[in-house]
C-alpha cells in the first residue's frame, strides 16, 4: 500500500467526519411577522447587479409598507415586487426590496422557513449572507439563488483570493466551481447545484409548499441543507422551531465547504443577512442565459411590459430562526 493512497484515504475520511461533525446550537433571535421591520434595514440603494428596479434603487420600509410591496401578519411576513405597472423603456425600473438584518454573524446557525419564493422570468431572488462594507473581504455565502424560474438552487461562496474547495465533496450536491475568488470567472464563485432536489427553487418550490433552508457557518466549514415541505427526512428540531439544534442529526447537506483549501476564518467575517428580489441584471439579465431558459422576448423588455407576469414574484416567510 503506498503512502500516496493512503494519504488519499485518509484525506476522504476527514472530508466525510467533517461533513458530519455538527455540532449544537441555542436559539439566539426569532423573527416572524411584524418582527422583520424591527429585525432588517430596507436598503434603499442602487442595485449593486445593474437589476431594472426602481431607479436602480430598492424603496424604503415606508414605500414598501404603502405600496403594500411588504405584508407582515401573526404568522408570516411578504416582501415582493410591484406587479401593476407598465414601465418606460427610458423611464425607472420595476419597484422591489431589498432587505439586511440589524445583526452580523459569524458561527451560527440560521434556518429559513419558506413558504414561497419569487419566480417568473426576468427574476433574481436570492437569501444570502455578507459584509456590503468589506466585500469580498469578508466572504459571501449564497443560501437560495437562482434566476428565471431555472430550477435547481444554486449555493455558493465568494471570498478573496485563494480560497477554494474540493472537486470531490461529501454532499448531495454537485459541484459547479471551485474557485472561490470573486475577482475571477466573472465572480461566479464556488458552490454547487441542488441538481438531486428539482423543487429547491422555483415554481417548483413554491408548488411543493415551500420548505426549510439552513445554513451553518463554522470556521472548520460552511453547510447547507435543504428539505422540502413534506419531505420525511426534515429534523424535528428544524420542523419545531426547537429552542436548541443539534447539526450533527441533520444528515449530509445539500452543499458543503471544507476548509481543506480555504482557511475559512480569514476569508469571512461578520456577515449580515440580504434578502433581495431583483430583475434582469448581470445573471438573469444576461442575454445567453435569458435565452437558455425559455423566457420570451429579451429579459428587459418582458420585465417592462409584462408586469401581471410577477404576480407570484414574492417571498412568504413563517419564520428566521439564528441559532448560537
Amino acid at each position: 500500500m503506498t503512502l500516496a493512497f493512503v494519504s488519499g484515504i485518509l484525506t476522504l475520511v476527514l472530508l466525510a467526519e467533517l461533513a458530519v461533525a455538527g455540532g449544537t446550537y441555542t436559539l439566539s433571535d426569532v423573527i416572524v411577522g411584524e418582527d422583520f421591520y424591527d429585525a432588517f434595514n430596507f436598503e434603499a440603494i442602487p442595485d449593486p447587479t445593474n437589476g431594472r428596479v426602481h431607479v436602480s434603487n430598492y424603496v424604503d420600509s415606508a414605500t414598501a409598507q404603502r405600496l403594500g410591496l411588504t405584508v407582515a401578519t401573526a404568522n408570516s411576513f411578504i416582501m415582493r415586487a410591484d406587479d401593476t405597472t407598465v414601465l418606460s423603456p427610458t423611464g425607472p425600473g420595476r419597484n422591489s426590496v431589498r432587505i439586511r438584518s440589524n445583526n452580523e454573524y459569524t458561527t451560527h446557525v440560521a434556518v429559513f422557513d419558506m413558504n414561497h419564493m419569487p419566480e417568473g422570468c426576468g427574476t433574481w431572488p436570492a437569501v444570502w449572507e455578507t459584509l456590503e462594507a468589506d466585500w469580498p473581504d469578508s466572504g459571501e455565502i449564497d443560501i437560495v439563488e437562482g434566476v428565471n424560474n431555472m430550477s435547481p438552487n444554486q449555493v455558493h461562496l465568494h471570498t478573496g483570493p485563494n480560497c477554494s474547495i474540493p472537486s470531490s465533496i461529501n454532499q448531495l450536491g454537485s459541484v459547479l466551481t471551485t474557485d472561490c475568488n470573486a475577482a475571477v470567472n466573472y465572480n461566479s464563485g464556488c458552490g454547487s447545484a441542488l441538481s438531486y432536489a428539482p423543487n429547491s427553487f422555483g415554481p417548483a418550490f413554491n408548488a411543493a409548499g415551500g420548505g426549510w433552508y439552513a445554513l451553518e457557518r463554522t470556521d472548520n466549514y460552511i453547510s447547507v441543507w435543504f428539505w422540502d415541505r413534506n419531505s420525511w427526512l426534515t429534523p424535528a428540531d428544524v420542523r419545531l422551531g426547537s429552542p436548541i439544534v443539534d447539526t450533527s442529526l441533520w444528515g449530509t447537506p445539500a452543499a458543503y465547504f471544507p476548509n481543506t483549501d480555504c482557511d475559512l476564518a480569514t476569508h469571512f467575517g461578520p456577515n449580515n443577512i440580504i434578502i433581495n428580489l431583483t430583475f434582469c441584471g448581470d445573471w438573469a439579465g444576461s442575454a445567453a442565459v435569458y435565452s437558455a431558459s425559455g423566457c420570451p422576448s429579451t429579459c428587459v423588455d418582458y420585465v417592462n411590459n409584462n408586469p401581471q407576469a410577477f404576480e407570484a414574484a414574492y417571498f412568504q416567510f413563517a419564520s428566521i430562526r439564528i441559532y448560537e
